[in-house]
């Protein structure tokens, strides 16, 4: 039987999604590997007014534990799981499970498997020591066949500081695509303001998409950029060199880690439905949507628009920076 182990931010994202896809509280527990008790004390000890939200259910955690919790993993952790592959072939899995009844920093072995493939990418051999050396299916839905994207950086190297929403520059990437898959919309959202900037592309390729962003973003304070891992950011490197960015990449099947930009998407979906034709939309009235959007007052903002949080902030800055 499973012990009941304290859960990281990145479970309590996983913990959301489920809910809000009307999912057990057996069926999470199943998914996120831990014993059924942890998600019932977490829902009794972590949920707030406005119901259970990871970033709040996090600090009320590590308020009670009179301390913060780690969010990355450090590099001793990972010396001690590659020294388990390595040297006593054990699998991601056993590594993982052992590690958590050892009450040891909680690695997941899908993290594992990323991290191996990565490793493998960069010309390594950790993958020799797996049992079956073929990368894995995803978890989750059907095998993804667009393969992996060279010199991808995992979401999991990113600054904390991006996940406070502390300072303006953060930035996640999305595509919303048009009726048969023609044509397709560039959306980048900034995490601190929710400043939005849209861009009409004709086909979403790497080349396209990576201009949209470069030109949308050119003039804005860009920090770090954080997509999923389609194709269509296959010219990351040339992105993060032009705009002085670091570039991240989420988990696979893990939207919510961008749920910002997934939020902002149902928005702009509002104005061009599922079955919109894309190629009949003037670039005039995608800018009109982003303006409306922009000028917006919303309630997490302390109902002020994203333009006027952003452009504030920005100016402040700026001042800051000439006195400096």
């Amino acid at each position: 039987m499973k012990n009941y182990n304290q859960l990281t931010l990145n479970q309590r994202y996983q913990i959301y999604a489920l809910l809000k896809a009307k999912r057990s509280k057996t069926e999470i527990a199943d998914i996120i590997k831990v014993h059924k008790s942890t998600i019932t004390r977490e829902l009794q000890r972590n949920v707030s007014k406005r119901g259970y939200r990871p970033l709040c259910a996090n600090t009320k955690a590590q308020k009670r534990r009179g301390g913060k919790a780690k969010k990355r993993i450090s590099d001793d952790t990972w010396r001690e799981v590659e020294e388990k592959i390595e040297l006593d072939q054990w699998s991601p899995e056993q590594i993982s499970g052992r590690r958590s009844i050892e009450g040891k920093q909680h690695v997941s072995h899908e993290w594992i498997y990323q991290r191996i493939y990565k490793d493998k990418r960069n010309g390594g051999s950790l993958y020799k020591h797996l049992r079956c050396q073929k990368e894995r299916r995803k978890r989750y839905g059907s095998y993804d066949r667009r393969g992996a994207l060279k010199n991808q950086v995992s979401i999991e190297e990113r600054p904390e500081i991006v996940e406070k929403k502390s300072r303006l520059g953060d930035w996640e990437l999305d595509t919303v695509i048009g009726k048969r898959h023609k044509q397709a919309f560039v959306t980048m959202t900034e995490r601190r303001s929710k400043l939005l900037r849209i861009k009409k592309v004709k086909q979403k390729t790497g080349k396209l998409v990576g201009d949209a962003i470069c030109r949308k973003l050119s003039g804005l304070k860009v920090e770090t950029l954080t997509s999923d891992n389609g194709r269509e950011f296959a010219d990351h490197e040339r992105i993060a060199a032009k705009l002085g960015a670091d570039f991240y990449f989420c988990h696979p099947f893990s939207s919510y880690e961008r749920g910002l930009n997934e939020n902002t998407n149902g928005l702009v979906r509002q104005y061009f439905p599922k079955q919109t034709e894309f190629d009949k939309i003037s670039h005039q009235s995608v800018k009109k949507v982003e303006d409306k959007l922009n000028n917006r007052p919303r309630k997490t903002l302390n109902y002020r628009t994203p333009n006027e949080v952003y452009f504030k902030e920005q100016e402040q800055f700026r001042k800051v920076a000439l006195t400096t």
